[in-house]
C-alpha cells in the first residue's frame, strides 16, 4: 500500500493515497479547525461574557506578533474654549484669538460663539459669528460678521469673556479661491499586548474527543473549564492593565493585555444611588453625540447599575422592555431620542468592584486581535511519566482594541 502523503500547492493543499483526517487538516489548513472551534465556543454561556462573546462573534484579525500596533482616529473636534481675545484697531477691526485648541481652526472657517448675543445689520439679535482671517503661531486673527455698530457703521468685535464656548462651523471661500486649507485625519498609533490564556482538562477518555476537533462535543468538565477561562479573559479584556515583565521564578517574559475600560477617555459620571430618568437622558446624550459613533450601542453594567435602570419609569420619550437577541446574547432594548441601548448585566463588573458602573460599547468599533487563535492540544502525560492521564490544553493569545475610542464611554458612579 502506498504511503499517505500530505503536501501544499499554490492554490491549496492535497492528500494522496489516504483519507482526509483531522491530523492532515490540522497540518495543511489549521485555520479551518480553529474557526470551527471558535464558532462552537460562542455557544457556551454567552450571557456570562458579553465582551468576549461580541468580539468572538464578529471575527478576529490575525496578529503576527504578541505586541499589536493599531491606529485609532476620531472626527475633528468641533469645540474649543476661549482663553483670550485682544481687539485691534484700524480700518478693519480684527481681534487676535487664543483658545485651548488653536489647531482645530483654519483660514476661512466661521466660528459661532453661542453665549454672546449681538445685533445684526437688520436689528435682529443673533449669536456672535466670527470669521478666521489668518492662523499663525502667534494666534488666530478673526473679524466679526454680524455685530453691527450703528455709530461707526462697521462690524465690530464685542467683549467676549474667557471660557466662552467656540463652535467650529463651515468654511466661507471667496469666488476666486481654488484651494483651501488642508485637513487630514491622522490616526494615532496605539499598542496593546496579546495575553496568553490557557485552560487544562485531564481525563483518560479525552483522547478521542481531542482527535475530532470539528465535531467537538463538549462534556460537562470541558464546558466548566472553558467558561472559567472565558470569565478570566472577560476580566482582562475589560479591566486589565497593559504591562510586560519577567516572571521572577520562570525567568520568562509575561505580557498582560490592556482592558477596554482604560482605552477610552470618554466618561460620564452620576451621583451614586441617584440614577433617575433625567440621568438616563443625560447619559444617552453624551453617549450618542459628538463622537460620530453608531446609533445603537451596547450598555453593559454591574448589578446595582442594572437595578437602578430597571426601577425607572417608562415615558413617551423613553421606551423599554423589548428583548433583542444579537451575537447570541439576549439584550433588553432601551430607546431614547438620542439612540438605542442594548442592555445586559455583567457580573464581572460586580466581581471587579464596579457594581454601580457600566460601559457603553460601540460594537462597530471593537476589534479583536489574535496571535494564537483558540485551539486545543492533546498532551500524553502518561508517556512523559508525569501522570497516568491524557490532557487537553486550551490556548488563546489575544487582545481587544477600541477604534474611535470616544465612540465608547465609561459610566462611573461617584
Amino acid at each position: 500500500m502506498s504511503q499517505v502523503e500530505n503536501f501544499a500547492t499554490e492554490t491549496g493543499a492535497a492528500v494522496l493515497n489516504g483519507p482526509l483526517t483531522t491530523a492532515a487538516t490540522r497540518e495543511l489548513s489549521p485555520d479551518l479547525l480553529k474557526n470551527e472551534l471558535d464558532n462552537r465556543v460562542v455557544k457556551i454561556r454567552p450571557m456570562s461574557t458579553p465582551i468576549d462573546q461580541i468580539s468572538r462573534w464578529s471575527g478576529t484579525r490575525k496578529a503576527g506578533s504578541m505586541i499589536v500596533d493599531f491606529y485609532s482616529v476620531d472626527t475633528k473636534p468641533i469645540e474649543a474654549k476661549l482663553l483670550n481675545l485682544s481687539v485691534g484697531r484700524g480700518e478693519t477691526i480684527q481681534a487676535k484669538m487664543e483658545t485651548d485648541n488653536d489647531k482645530i481652526f483654519q483660514v476661512s472657517e466661521t466660528i459661532l460663539v453661542p453665549e454672546v448675543k449681538v445685533t445684526n445689520r437688520e436689528g435682529k439679535e443673533e449669536s456672535l459669528i466670527l470669521y478666521v482671517v489668518s492662523v499663525s503661531s502667534e494666534g488666530i486673527q478673526v473679524v466679526s460678521v454680524n455685530n453691527y455698530d450703528t455709530g461707526t457703521q462697521k462690524m465690530v468685535i464685542p467683549e467676549v469673556s474667557a471660557g466662552a464656548k467656540l463652535i467650529r462651523m463651515g468654511k466661507a471661500a471667496t469666488e476666486l479661491d481654488v484651494q483651501t486649507s488642508q485637513f487630514e485625519a491622522l490616526p494615532i498609533k496605539s499598542q496593546n499586548y496579546c495575553q496568553i490564556f490557557k485552560a487544562q482538562v485531564e481525563q483518560s477518555t479525552f483522547q478521542k474527543i481531542a482527535d475530532k476537533e470539528v465535531g467537538w462535543t463538549f462534556t460537562d468538565q470541558e464546558e466548566v473549564a472553558i467558561i472559567d477561562m472565558r470569565l478570566g479573559m472577560e476580566k482582562n479584556f475589560l479591566f486589565g492593565s497593559k504591562f510586560r515583565f519577567m516572571d521572577p521564578t520562570k525567568q520568562e517574559e509575561v505580557l498582560l493585555t490592556g482592558g477596554i475600560w482604560h482605552q477610552t477617555a470618554h466618561e460620564w459620571q452620576y451621583t451614586k444611588g441617584a440614577f433617575d430618568q433625567n440621568s438616563l437622558v443625560e447619559m444617552s446624550r453624551q453617549a450618542f453625540t459628538g463622537n460620530a459613533g453608531s446609533s445603537r450601542k451596547v450598555l453593559i453594567g454591574g448589578s446595582k447599575f442594572i437595578e437602578a435602570l430597571h426601577k425607572l419609569e417608562i415615558t413617551r420619550t423613553i421606551s423599554s422592555g423589548e428583548v433583542k437577541t444579537k451575537w447570541g446574547i439576549d439584550f433588553t432594548e432601551i430607546s431614547t431620542k438620542f439612540g438605542t441601548f442594548y442592555v445586559v448585566l455583567s457580573e464581572i463588573f460586580d466581581q471587579c468592584g464596579h457594581a454601580e458602573d457600566a460601559f457603553v460599547l460601540d460594537p462597530e468599533y471593537l476589534t479583536k486581535y489574535s496571535h494564537v487563535p483558540f485551539r486545543t492540544e492533546r498532551l500524553d502525560l502518561r508517556t512523559s511519566g508525569l501522570r497516568n492521564t491524557e490532557a487537553v490544553v486550551i490556548t488563546e493569545a489575544s487582545c481587544l482594541v477600541l477604534r474611535y475610542p470616544n465612540a465608547h464611554m465609561r459610566v462611573v458612579a461617584k
